[in-house]
């Protein structure tokens, strides 16, 4: 019987990354990305790319809007996002770009796609080592959400819980990278930028944390950037 993955693919280095780790797994992958009114909905045109690229078995955007609320610059327009940032400065806080409670809302919807689809794991592409520091990033969140994913499901209290897969979370940017080449992930398809035009900016924290990981393991970056 064929093993089953949900893959959460927003259609960055990481997530792209991830998808192609689980088929490697052995997994049919279901990819789940999501429309939820952000700034760069340009990445949305990346996740159909690589989900086509990966020719996976279905892929859901589902869409909601948290926008309506704010609290983050990716959702909210009258928030500038940091850019020209050093590495260092980075690593200082939480940024304004962590948008609330994402991740867990994520989970949630492929919690409910995976009971369905009867997928035995949940794929991820957090990663503990960004210097963005998102909270919903740590292995403390993602052991945590595992207990509820065990307690809050059909499949958890007959015993067979689904579990949430974190290929990257120890990773470095550039051990991501040199994975995905591994696993063949076609980056000229992937998208980082948080602006949200039709070429990354170069300069906003998640450009510069993808720049500087190419740049260190002396290899181009397939996208354009603008500056």
């Amino acid at each position: 019987m064929a093993k089953t993955a949900i893959v959460l693919l927003s259609g960055g280095l990481d997530s792209s990354t991830v998808l192609y780790q689980a088929q490697a797994d052995g997994y049919t992958c279901h990819a789940i990305s999501f429309d939820y009114q952000q700034r760069h909905r340009r990445e949305l045109d990346a996740a159909h790319a690589i989900a086509q690229a990966a020719a996976v078995r279905t892929h859901q955007v589902v869409q909601f809007d948290l926008s309506q609320w704010g609290g983050s610059a990716l959702t909210d327009s009258s928030l500038d996002l940091p850019g020209d940032r050093s590495l260092a400065d980075m690593a200082q806080d939480i940024p304004i770009t962590y948008v609330p409670a994402r991740n867990t809302i994520f989970l949630s919807f492929a919690l409910a796609l995976a009971e369905v689809q009867q997928a035995e794991r949940i794929y991820i592409g957090v990663n503990a080592l960004d210097y963005s520091g998102y909270p919903d990033c740590r292995p403390d969140y993602i052991q945590a959400m595992q207990e509820a994913f065990r307690l809050g499901t059909k499949q958890g209290r007959e015993g067979t819980p689904i579990i949430i897969q974190t290929p990257l979370i120890n990773l470095k940017k550039t051990e991501i990278i040199q994975l995905g080449n591994q696993l063949g992930v076609p980056w000229e398809k992937t998208w980082s930028c948080y602006a949200g035009g039709e070429v990354a900016c170069g300069v906003c924290d998640s450009c510069q944390l993808r720049r500087a990981a190419f740049d260190s393991l002396n290899l181009t970056d397939p996208i354009p950037y603008a500056q």
